[in-house]
């Protein structure tokens, strides 16, 4: 890496309550930060409790599982996941004229090539006024990637970013109906407005540090993030919550087409309701 890289301590504990015990529990996880050309990770380690036994596989979307079974009677189940991890500054941002044009992103070996991530899904799909602000700003922008970074500054000026405001279940339309929502709500609504447009998309899921200037060795309280990817030639990353090229700040977990591809913890129990979830972040740059 680098000597522009930082390398990030992240502990991310997720788990849920139970109102009584539960027989047995099926769960996957997908809170294993990814190596790859922007980020290394140099450690990593889960820890279940109750106890389990756990392996590790790549879904579809090549993001990293932990798959682990419960048999133990328990009220709660808790999974903490470690991880130290390096992290570049952004890339160059595709210029003007280096990018793929609208005829080329039409083609049909194109469509082939990326037709998941052309389609919308239960949390990415538009209504009529959506799909026509898409079309304004296709025909507003000659360039692919000049309309994709038009998308995240509409979405970041129209849409409030507000912690709470919607759960997991939230959509695009709902969070463009109340104009605010969290940052998965605004990944979701960009990348309907992406695919709307004919550019393959994806969502990201990852974590965040939410200071650009932290200081070395400052534990603060992260977050569980949300950004977008869009292929215009290459692939780009961009944060519309924050309105920056993901960079030093930002580590990925996985990619899809929405977050359902990419929780950080679902399952299957026997039991009684749960009562609730917890989730805590804590970030610490070593360096």
């Amino acid at each position: 890496m680098s000597v522009d890289s930082w390398r990030l301590m992240v502990r991310h504990q997720t788990g849920y309550s139970y109102d009584g015990p539960v027989a047995s529990s099926y769960n996957e996880a997908r809170m294993w930060p990814r190596d790859e050309a922007r980020q290394a990770v140099l450690d990593a380690r889960i820890e279940v409790s109750p106890s389990a036994r756990t392996y590790r596989y790549r879904d579809y979307w090549d993001t990293l599982v932990t798959a682990f079974d419960v048999h133990t009677p328990h009220e709660a189940l808790t999974v903490t996941v470690t991880s130290l991890v390096e992290t570049l500054p952004p890339g160059d941002l595709i210029g003007p004229g280096e990018g793929v044009g609208w005829d080329e992103l039409a083609a049909p070996e194109t469509v082939d090539r990326w037709y998941e991530l052309l389609q919308p899904t239960g949390r990415t799909t538009l209504d009529t006024e959506l799909a026509g602000i898409a079309a304004d700003l296709r025909a507003a922008h000659p360039e692919p990637h000049a309309a994709a970074l038009a998308v995240c500054d509409l979405v970041r000026a129209e849409v409030r970013y507000e912690p709470g405001a919607t759960g997991v279940q939230s959509d695009a339309l709902h969070a463009w109906a109340q104009r605010k929502g969290v940052c998965q709500d605004l990944s979701h609504l960009t990348v309907g407005l992406l695919r709307q447009m004919g550019l393959p998309a994806r969502y990201v899921s990852g974590y965040l540090h939410p200071r650009p200037d932290a200081q070395v060795g400052e534990a603060v309280a992260g977050q569980s993030h949300a950004w977008v990817e869009w292929w215009a030639g290459r692939w780009t990353a961009y944060d519309p919550t924050n309105g920056v090229t993901v960079g030093r700040q930002h580590v990925v977990v996985g990619r899809g087409r929405e977050y359902a591809d990419v929780p950080p913890l679902k399952g299957l129990y026997a039991g009684p309701p749960s009562t609730g979830q917890s989730v805590e972040v804590t970030i610490t740059r070593l360096r």
